[in-house]
C-alpha cells in the first residue's frame, strides 16, 4: 500500500524564536517585516498564543497591532529558520530517501517501503525531527500527497493523523471545502453560490454540473480531490524557474534616483545568487507598484543567459526606462527568468 506522509512544522519561524527566546514561552508573539508593528508589513506566522486573537499569516502587522497591542513583535530572520530547516529536512532523510521538499516548514516523503505501521513511522519521525531542533511537527500519513497534507492539519500542533485507503472519504466529508489544498477563496466563494460547504457536499455533485461551472481541467480536480484522488508522485528533484528580489518602501516614494538605487541593488543580489547557485538566466523583469497597489512589469530578453551583474542591472535599467514613473512608488522587484544550468548549452 502506498503511504504518503506529510511533515508540517508547528508556527516554525515563531518556534526558531521561541527556542533562542525561553523567556516568551506562552506570550503571543508575532513575526512579521522588520519587528515593527507601525511599518509596512505583513506576518509570517504566529505563534498559537497570537493565533488566539485573530491573528494569521499575511494580515498586515498594524492589524496585528490593533488586535493585541501586548504582543510581542520579532523581525524575520530568514538565516536563523533556513538553518533550522536543513536540519529537519536531514532528520526526515533518515526515515526515507525519497522526499519532496514542500518549502521552508515542510516535506513530503513516500514511506511505503519502511517497516512499522504508519503510526511507529509518524512517531519515528516526530521524534527525530525533535531530537535534531527541538521544535515539534504535526504529521499526516495517507495513501496520497493531497490525504497527507490535509492529514496533517487536522491535530495540530504536535498531532498525528492517519488516514487509511476505506476511509478516506469519509475521514474528510465534514471538512469546509477550503481545507484542501487548492481550493483557494474564490473557487470556495464560487462553491458556495451552489451551496457547497464541505467536502461531503462537493462530491455529491456530479461532474457534468462542475465541468459547466468550472470547465474540464478544475472539474476533474474538484471531483477527484472530494473522494481523495491523488496520484501525483512526490518530486525529488526541481529546477528553479526563475530568481527574483522585491522592496517595498516604508514611505511611498517619487524619487527615482532611489528607486534606480533599489533596481541596481537587487540586480547585484539576483546575479550573485544565481552565481552561488551556478545558474544564468536569459529573461530579466522588474515590476513597479504605484501607490493604491497599481502594479506594472516590463520584460526584456538577454541575447545569451547571464549571471553578471553590470547585464543584469542594465536589462532592469532597460526596464525601467519603459514605465513612466509619474506616480510615487510603493514596491520595486527585479527577477530573472529562463535559468539554465551553468555549463548546459542552451536551446537558442
Amino acid at each position: 500500500m502506498r503511504r504518503i506522509a506529510h511533515i508540517d512544522m508547528d508556527a516554525f519561524f515563531a518556534a526558531v524564536e521561541l527556542a533562542r527566546r525561553p523567556e516568551l514561552a506562552g506570550k503571543p508573539v508575532v513575526i512579521g517585516g522588520r519587528g515593527n508593528p507601525q511599518a509596512r508589513g505583513v506576518v509570517s506566522t504566529a505563534s498559537y498564543e497570537a493565533r488566539r486573537y485573530g491573528i494569521h499569516s499575511a494580515m498586515p502587522l498594524r492589524v496585528a497591532y490593533e488586535r493585541c497591542p501586548d504582543a510581542v513583535f520579532l523581525p524575520v530572520d530568514f538565516a536563523a529558520y533556513s538553518a533550522v530547516s536543513a536540519r529537519v529536512k536531514e532528520a526526515l532523510r533518515a526515515v526515507s530517501p525519497v522526499i519532496q521538499d514542500a518549502g521552508i516548514d515542510e516535506a513530503y516523503l513516500d514511506v511505503s517501503e519502511q517497516p512499522g505501521t504508519s503510526e511507529e513511522i509518524g512517531a519515528e519521525i516526530k521524534r527525530r525531527v525533535r531530537a535534531a531542533t527541538g521544535l515539534s511537527c504535526s504529521v499526516g500519513i495517507a495513501p496520497n500527497k493531497r490525504l497527507a497534507k490535509i492529514a496533517s492539519d487536522m491535530q495540530k500542533p504536535d498531532g498525528l493523523t492517519i488516514i487509511v485507503p476505506e476511509e478516506a472519504a469519509s475521514r474528510i466529508a465534514a471538512l469546509p471545502v477550503r481545507k484542501v489544498p487548492g481550493i483557494g477563496p474564490v473557487t470556495e466563494a464560487h462553491l458556495g453560490r451552489l451551496g457547497v460547504q464541505t467536502v461531503g457536499e462537493l462530491a455529491k455533485l456530479r461532474i457534468e454540473r462542475l465541468v459547466a461551472e468550472f470547465g474540464p481541467s478544475r472539474a476533474e480536480f474538484l471531483y477527484e480531490a472530494a473522494r481523495g484522488i491523488d496520484d501525483r508522485e512526490l518530486v525529488t528533484h526541481w529546477e528553479p524557474k526563475q530568481r527574483s528580489r522585491e522592496t517595498t518602501y516604508q514611505k511611498d516614494t517619487s524619487d527615482v534616483q532611489t528607486i534606480r538605487r533599489t533596481v541596481a541593488a537587487l540586480a547585484r543580489e539576483i546575479a550573485q545568487e544565481l552565481r552561488d547557485d551556478g545558474y544564468r538566466g536569459r529573461r530579466v523583469g522588474i515590476k513597479i507598484r504605484f501607490t493604491g497597489f497599481d502594479t506594472h512589469t516590463r520584460e526584456t530578453t538577454l541575447p545569451e543567459a547571464s549571471d553578471v551583474e553590470e547585464i543584469v542591472r542594465r536589462a532592469a535599467f532597460a526596464c525601467l526606462q519603459r514605465l513612466p514613473l509619474d506616480r510615487p512608488v510603493r514596491l520595486v522587484g527585479v527577477r530573472v527568468g529562463e535559468l539554465e544550468r551553468v555549463g548546459e548549452a542552451s536551446d537558442t
